[in-house]
């Protein structure tokens, strides 16, 4: 018998010295009470990730949850421009108080935490890994009914910190019409599959242009391929959102709050019926 290393990872043997993997997961503030977490995830930038967070927090909130944003993409930070939210965010001995929206959704980024907005987060992976597990540890987000997570786009270390410490309970994932980018997402849907946190649905943005006259859907960037994604990763749901000029105009002018569609109904109604996983 070869000498015990005492790495139960490298070694198949089953003795009375395995252990099991000990789990990554941190506990919230202690003055915050979460009952549901849901990633928005993408696996690249610019495919209106950070859009999709906004529109999904804000129609929660419409259903009378309280909401809260975790913004996890620090070097590229979108939610506060998305809510108008131009308030910084400080704290005391307690611990960090995130930014209410007007509609009172809570959130927090790191362009919360900065002198000017335009400051470049010219940091490592370790250091922005820290920061995103800190919004999670430090920030007081008191009594939430969900939390969203606009995730950093790609599978890169960063993303794996938010998998492993956040008790995520279901993801939803972005992509565009693309192929390439649809490539992209089987990448984001695996690493999700990994994690054993489930897809909750596929978005698929700047999916057409509707016609001002004839309501006719032209689909700019070729035909989708988000239902054949999701028939081959079962992915319950999909949704489409076009390239509208009043949504893009809103979210440029931090109106997100003030949209009107329907394209997300069936994926929030989704949401507010999950159920939230049981961690270990």
């Amino acid at each position: 018998m070869s000498e015990c290393t005492h790495n139960c990872s490298t070694c198949s043997a089953n003795c009375g010295s395995r252990t099991e993997p000990q789990s990554l997961l941190q506990k919230p503030h202690e003055l915050s009470k979460i009952k549901k977490i849901i990633g928005v995830s993408s696996g690249k930038g610019g495919v209106g990730k950070s859009m999709v967070t906004g529109l999904l927090a804000v129609m929660m909130q419409r259903m009378g949850l309280k909401v809260g944003i975790l913004d996890a993409d620090i070097t590229g930070p979108s939610i506060p421009r998305a809510f108008g939210v131009k308030e910084k965010a400080y704290g005391d001995n307690s611990g960090i108080l995130p930014v209410k929206t007007t509609t009172g959704i809570d959130v927090m980024s790191l362009n919360l935490l900065l002198d000017n907005d335009s400051d470049p987060v010219a940091w490592r992976g370790p250091i922005i890994a820290g920061a995103v597990s800190q919004f999670w540890t430090d920030v007081i987000w008191g009594d939430k009914d969900i939390l969203f997570i606009d995730m950093p786009p790609g599978t890169s270390d960063v993303s794996l910190t938010v998998y492993q410490s956040i008790p995520v309970d279901g993801v939803v994932l972005v992509s565009t019409p693309q192929e390439l980018v649809g490539m992209i997402v089987e990448k984001s849907i695996k690493m999700a599959e990994m994690m054993e946190i489930p897809v909750v649905g596929l978005v698929e943005n700047m999916s057409y242009v509707e016609c001002p006259d004839c309501g006719k859907k032209i689909e700019l960037f070729g035909a989708s391929h988000r239902e054949e994604i999701a028939k081959t990763y079962n992915i319950p749901l999909t949704a489409a959102l076009p390239i509208d000029k009043k949504l893009a105009g809103g979210v440029d002018k931090g109106m997100i709050e003030l949209f009107n569609g329907d394209w997300l109904n069936e994926l929030a109604d989704a949401i507010y019926e999950l159920q939230p996983r049981e961690h270990k």
